[in-house]
């Protein structure tokens, strides 16, 4: 967990709360239509939990946030440009309600989904 002391006190942030402004940012994205997760147990688990969190992981190496995200992404769009405005979007809005930095945002398509506009 990111820590962060002064002469006032010590302020602990759990991985959780970062997850949750990550679900949040992401949930901004064009292209992005749902979250997924990483695997199939962990995608019945959460399922069953009602986890807002839900397609994010955090690990908190040393003082370096990285941020993985697995999304579904509309068909059609340009991957390379919906990963990227991901991870732009979740770096920025971690950052600034943290005032830590990201060190990375690892975006993970699992799936595309087609629209049902035609």
């Amino acid at each position: 967990m990111p820590v962060q002391e002064d002469s006032r006190g010590r302020i602990d942030i759990s991985s959780a709360t970062i997850a949750t402004i990550t679900n949040q940012a992401v949930h901004q994205c064009y292209g992005v239509v749902g979250m997924s997760s990483k695997n199939l147990v962990n995608g019945i688990a959460q399922l069953l939990s009602r986890d807002n969190r839900r397609g994010v992981e955090v690990r908190v190496e040393g003082e370096q946030i990285v941020i993985d995200v697995y999304v579904i992404v509309e068909y059609g769009v340009r991957l390379r440009v919906v990963a990227e405005s991901i991870q732009n979007t979740v770096k920025f809005h971690v950052e600034k309600a943290l005032g830590l930095p990201v060190h990375a945002v690892n975006v993970y398509v699992q799936g595309l989904r087609m629209s049902d506009r035609q």
